[in-house]
């Protein structure tokens, strides 16, 4: 079993994120999954950019580290959708104590002289992706695996951004089941 923090995307905490918690619950997994927006959501991508920009950056990197600091000493795998991503992927490069890193639809940057211990980091984006350009992507894989990290990236042609929501309009089935099917033997190779 694995504890997981799922992030949802700037969307905010709609169904996709209960559905994927409840996949990785029933393979076992207990899954948080916190509401950085505090029961807001957005409809579309501009919404949700201008809910973040209203929350801002730091505010929601505090309301994640509030949440998941009391859980930290257990070894957590933290995911996120998106913009959910990018927060995972800033917390797990802080914790020392992470298992692992699940990426959807989005990764972050990292500084320079950022450190990890071999930590496993799965990635799962569309080719292409109007948020994560392959200049980005390339540039994003080295800096980690200088970091120290084990990365590997799912590439899926001709989805959209976020193809694993089935209410958004970048939704691709096909990418969807291939992605759950990949990230959860992830997280089952990372479980006790």
């Amino acid at each position: 079993m694995a504890e997981i923090v799922l992030f949802h995307s700037a969307h905010g905490t709609r169904p996709v994120v209960r559905e994927a918690a409840d996949r990785m619950r029933a393979r076992g997994h207990q899954v948080h999954t916190p509401d950085l927006f505090h029961g807001r959501t957005a409809r579309t991508v501009e919404e949700g950019r201008d809910l973040k920009e209203e929350i801002g950056h730091e505010e929601l990197l505090r309301r994640a580290v509030t949440e998941t600091a009391p859980l930290s000493e257990r070894g957590l795998i933290y995911a996120g959708f998106s913009l959910g991503a990018a927060i995972a992927q800033n917390l797990a490069l802080a914790d020392v104590r992470a298992r692992g890193l699940l990426l959807l639809h989005g990764t972050s940057d990292l500084a320079e002289d950022a450190t990890v211990d071999e930590l496993p980091v799965q990635l799962h984006v569309a080719d292409p992706d109007p948020f994560e350009s392959s200049d980005w992507l390339n540039a994003w894989y080295l800096r980690m695996r200088r970091a120290g990290a084990e990365v590997e990236v799912h590439h899926y042609p001709g989805a959209g951004h976020l193809f694993t929501d089935p209410d958004s309009e970048d939704h691709d089935p096909e990418a969807a089941e291939r992605t759950w099917r990949i990230a959860l033997d992830f997280v089952a190779e990372l479980s006790d």
